[in-house]
């Protein structure tokens, strides 16, 4: 642990991720970062590639190549409708709605248990209020210029 802020945060989503990543892969057989692909899929389908690259703040080359396995595996679909040129429109499966909404809600389960696990009892945390509050703080950091004069995260790539 860190008195510094920055260090302990990256500590913390590391270690939530390992946890959701173990979660997950025994629970449900897929990794937290296929999960997490999907999930943000279902808050943004029917999406294009580069509407999911943004949503994910990755390449659209690095969606672009994991689109056909997914597809292969049954985990989404992937269409060109009719005048959109060379656009494809990528949307869950039924298998993988399912998994977003079923793995989704035992996640939510079980870091919320850890909130009020009683070792936290000297220094109980409000989950609604932690959840507000690392929002905002999402939403302002998002906006502040990075040391280069330039916002965080570029305008164009934020949904």
């Amino acid at each position: 642990m860190s008195d510094r802020l920055t260090f302990t945060l990256h500590e913390l989503l590391a270690e939530l991720d390992a946890f959701a990543d173990a979660a997950l892969r025994s629970g449900y057989g897929v990794t937290f970062n296929h999960f997490q692909f999907l999930a943000v899929l279902y808050d943004a389908e029917p999406a294009d590639m580069t509407t999911l690259a943004h949503c994910l703040g990755v390449t659209k080359a690095a969606v672009s190549k994991r689109v056909p396995a997914l597809v292969e595996e049954g985990w989404i679909t992937a269409q060109s409708p009719p005048g959109a040129g060379r656009s494809i429109l990528l949307s869950l499966t039924p298998k993988s709605t399912e998994l977003v909404r079923d793995a989704g809600a035992a996640l939510e389960r079980e870091f919320a248990a850890m909130l009020t696990d009683p070792a936290l009892g000297d220094d109980p945390i409000d989950a609604p209020r932690l959840n507000a509050q690392l929002i905002a703080l999402t939403a302002f950091v998002k906006q502040q210029p990075s040391p280069r004069g330039r916002t965080a995260i570029p305008e164009e790539t934020r949904a």
